[in-house]
C-alpha cells in the first residue's frame, strides 16, 4: 500500500510541476505579446517620415530673393546648366520650360531619346538648390501606392518610398520640388496617377489632401492628419514620355492638365559663365509670376486670332478647346513674354501643343483636303510667317495621318 500511495504522490507532484509550467509558459508569452504591443506602439509605423520630423522641427525658410525676375531666372538657368552640367538648351526651349512652370504642376516632356528631357528637369531642381527624386516608372504600375508605398500588415510598417518621403518634406519646406516621373507612359498614367490629376483640379491648394493610410495613430508624423497628407503647392511633377511601341499614348485627359514641351534636338554647346544670384524659393517663384501676370497680358489681337482659329475647327473639324485651356493660353503668354520672349513665340507655341494637337486622330481624308485651307486661315489670323511651331505640327499630324 505504501508504494503505491508513494507512486500516486509522484504522479501527482508531476501533474501539479506540469501545470505549473504550463502557466508560466502561458503568462511568459503574455508579458511577450503585451512587450511588443508597447513597442510597436512607441515606434513609428513611418520611419523615413518621423525621422524628417526630428530633422526638420527647427527649419526655417530662406530670406526673400526680390532681384530675380523670369528673364534673370530663365538667363541664370541657361548658364548654370551649361557651366556646371554641360547641359546645352536654347533660349527658346528655356523660356518654353520656365514658362510651363507657372502655368501647371504637370508637365511632359517629349521627344527623341537622347534629347536631355531627364536631364533638363534634374538640372533644374539642382539650379533651384534641391536635387529632384527620380521615380522610375515601371510597366505593371496601375495605381497610387506604386508611387507612394503600402502599409504592410504582416510587419506593422508601412513600406514608404523616396516619392513619398518628398511628398512629405516639401510640406515643410519652402523651396521648389521637382518630382521627375521618368518614362512616364511605359504605363497607363490615367491608372497610377489619376489620384494625383484630380487633386491638382481642385482650385485650392488648401483642399487638396492625398489619403495614405485609412487609419491614424497616435504616433503618427506631425504632418498626416487622420491618415492624410497634404499635396505640397511647391512640388511640380515632370514626366518624360517616349512614343514607341512600347510605352502608351498619352490620354486627352492628361495632355489638357498638363503643359507640353517637345525636345526634339540638341543646341548647339556655348560658353557660359554662371553667377549664383541666391537661392530661389517658391515664395520667390510665385511672386515673379505674379509679376509677370500683372505686367504683360494676351493681347486683343491675340485674343482675336485665337477666336478666329477656334470657330475655323469648330465648323471644319468639329473641335474646339474648353476653358481650362483658354485659362492656360492666358497664363502661359505673361509669362513667356516675361522669361523674354514675344507674344507671338508664346501663341505659337501653346497653340501647336494645346489645339492643333487635338487634330491627331481625326479623319485622313478630311485633314488632307482641309490642310492648304488650315494653314491659310492660321497665316491670316496671325500673320505671314508668324506661326511656324503650328504650321509644322499641322503638317506632321497630316503626314501621320492613316
Amino acid at each position: 500500500m505504501n508504494i503505491f500511495a508513494s507512486e500516486a504522490a509522484i504522479i501527482i507532484y508531476l501533474i501539479i510541476a506540469i501545470l505549473a509550467i504550463v502557466v508560466l509558459v502561458v503568462l511568459l508569452n503574455i508579458s511577450l505579446k503585451r512587450k511588443r504591443t508597447v513597442e510597436r506602439v512607441s515606434e513609428s509605423r513611418f520611419a523615413m517620415l518621423t525621422e524628417i520630423d526630428k530633422n526638420l522641427e527647427s527649419y526655417t525658410p530662406s530670406e526673400p530673393n526680390n532681384e530675380m525676375n523670369l528673364k534673370d531666372f530663365c538667363e541664370g538657368f541657361r548658364a548654370y546648366a551649361a557651366s556646371v552640367h554641360h547641359l546645352y538648351y536654347s533660349v527658346e526651349d528655356v523660356r518654353k520650360f520656365v514658362a510651363n512652370l507657372t502655368v501647371s504642376h504637370i508637365m511632359i516632356l517629349q521627344g527623341m531619346s537622347g534629347t536631355g528631357k531627364t536631364s533638363l528637369a534634374y538640372a533644374f531642381g539642382n539650379y533651384v538648390k534641391n536635387d529632384p527624386v527620380i521615380v522610375p516608372v515601371q510597366p505593371m504600375w496601375k495605381e497610387r501606392t506604386d508611387l507612394i508605398g503600402y502599409y504592410n500588415e504582416f510587419t506593422k510598417k508601412f513600406n514608404e518610398t523616396p516619392f513619398l518621403k518628398k511628398l512629405y518634406e516639401a510640406n515643410y519646406k519652402n523651396d521648389m520640388y521637382i518630382t521627375i516621373l521618368d518614362e512616364m507612359n511605359i504605363a497607363r498614367i490615367e491608372y497610377y496617377f489619376a489620384e494625383f490629376l484630380s487633386l491638382l483640379e481642385i482650385p485650392n491648394p488648401d483642399g487638396r489632401w492625398l489619403e495614405v493610410v485609412s487609419d491614424m495613430w497616435k504616433n503618427d508624423p506631425k504632418k498626416l492628419e487622420n491618415g492624410m497628407l497634404k499635396l505640397p503647392k511647391n512640388m511640380w511633377f515632370i514626366g518624360t514620355a517616349n512614343n514607341d511601341d512600347s510605352t502608351f499614348s498619352v490620354s486627352d485627359k492628361v495632355y489638357d492638365r498638363a503643359m507640353v514641351m517637345n525636345l526634339d534636338k540638341k543646341a548647339e554647346s556655348f560658353d557660359a559663365e554662371y553667377s549664383d544670384k541666391g537661392h530661389v524659393s517658391f515664395d520667390d517663384f510665385e511672386r515673379m509670376t505674379t509679376d509677370a501676370r500683372n505686367n504683360y497680358k494676351l493681347s486683343d489681337e491675340g485674343y482675336e486670332s485665337i477666336k478666329k482659329l477656334d470657330e475655323y475647327l469648330q465648323e471644319h473639324f468639329f473641335i474646339s478647346f474648353g476653358n481650362r485651356i483658354m485659362k492656360q493660353i492666358n497664363a502661359y503668354i505673361p509669362a513667356f513674354i516675361a522669361c523674354g520672349g514675344t507674344e507671338a513665340e508664346a501663341l505659337d507655341d501653346i497653340i501647336a501643343k494645346k489645339i492643333i494637337r487635338k487634330l491627331e486622330g481625326q479623319n485622313s481624308n478630311a485633314l488632307k483636303r482641309g490642310k492648304e485651307e488650315l494653314i491659310n486661315v492660321v497665316n491670316e489670323a496671325f500673320g505671314e510667317n508668324n506661326m511656324p511651331t503650328t504650321i509644322a505640327s499641322i503638317e506632321r499630324i497630316v503626314s501621320n495621318a492613316k
